[in-house]
């Protein structure tokens, strides 16, 4: 089963914010340990196995990179490289979550003793990679943002038909993911769908998005993170700061508890004694004689109930006559009343 500390299970995605410097990539696992989410997700690039010369994406977006190949090239770690990362992360009490992008990067993250995979939104409906997943057993976590429904459900056939373990994320790959994009909607419908653990994966660079997802039932959040927004890097602008993730973690636990402990709104017993001190009874605005029959706007209401005819009750007591003199804010009784 999916790995879950607590509910939503929280990732925070270094990705290629680390532009191809393992010191760099330690530093952000240092950082996401102390915002307390639960897993640091990767990603693994081996340049020969998934790219070529002719991949044209985002080619031109690096200074030093003359095609996507050369950037993977210059992205990847070695194996041991790999597992030296794998060994920090569990040190410091993160998940290790990667995404592998190529037959052979499974073949590495079986090796290095991952627990599960994530699935990025490109490589859904690659049956190829999904049947070397398959074959390891392990729990897989699904990003839906390229497919439609027609799409998943081809490829949930096909995760259960291999008795895979799986989850699926809402996700809208466009970055950074602007309002109208979010699809928030899509989180209900995946849960009524499919049956299985819906979360949803963010690239807005917004707290709100993974707040408003774990109102919706979302049990499975994951966002890029980076230093600052202004740092070179192809994710930068549609990441959160290690700061915002520290709110978010705070914002998201205490949505979830809300979630978990849902309010009787027909038991009040819990507010008798505030109800006591916060409702009011009624009382006299004006100096009123005996047999005054009193009318609307000779009424108050003050605090605390209990003191005089109940506030609520204001329309029984419009007129009605009064057996004796009351001073101004006196309260009104029913003693008070022929």
């Amino acid at each position: 089963m999916l790995s879950k500390k607590t509910s939503p299970y929280i990732m925070a995605e270094i990705g290629q914010a680390h532009d191809g410097s393992l010191g760099i990539l330690y530093s952000y696992i240092d950082a996401i340990a102390q915002t307390g989410v639960d897993a640091v997700k990767f990603q693994m690039h081996l340049a020969e196995a998934e790219s070529s010369q002719q991949e044209p994406f985002r080619v031109n977006f690096s200074l030093e990179d003359a095609t996507r190949f050369d950037y993977w090239k210059r992205m990847g770690f070695t194996l041991e490289q790999w597992k030296g990362v794998k060994t920090h992360c569990d040190a410091v009490g993160l998940d290790f979550i990667c995404s592998p992008f190529s037959n052979l990067a499974v073949d590495w993250l079986e090796e290095i003793g991952v627990e599960q995979y994530k699935i990025g939104s490109g490589e859904v409906n690659n049956f190829l990679i999904l049947e070397k997943i398959a074959q390891t057993g392990k729990p897989v976590i699904l990003s839906s943002g390229m497919s439609s429904y027609e799409e998943l459900d081809q490829t949930v056939a096909f995760l259960k038909e291999r008795n895979v373990d799986f989850s699926i994320l809402q996700c809208t790959t466009a970055y950074p993911t602007q309002p109208e994009q979010y699809g928030l909607n899509v989180i209900p419908e995946l849960q009524k769908r499919y049956l299985v653990p819906v979360g949803f994966s963010d690239h807005s660079a917004k707290m709100e998005t993974c707040i408003a997802a774990t109102a919706l039932g979302a049990e499975i959040l994951e966002f890029h993170v980076v230093f600052d927004r202004q740092m070179f890097g192809p994710d930068s602008k549609s990441s959160l700061t290690i700061a915002e993730t520290k709110d978010l973690v705070l914002a998201v636990r205490n949505i979830a508890t809300a979630m978990s402990h849902p309010i009787d709104k027909k038991n009040t017993a819990a507010f008798t004694e505030l109800k006591q001190i916060f409702e009011k009874s009624l009382a006299v605005n004006k100096d009123l004689p005996q047999n005054h029959l009193l009318t609307f706007y000779d009424l108050e209401s003050k605090k605390p109930k209990g003191f005089g005819i109940d506030a609520a009750r204001f329309q029984e007591i419009i007129g009605k006559t009064l057996n004796k003199d009351l001073k101004q804010w006196d309260f009104l009784n029913e003693s008070d009343l022929l």
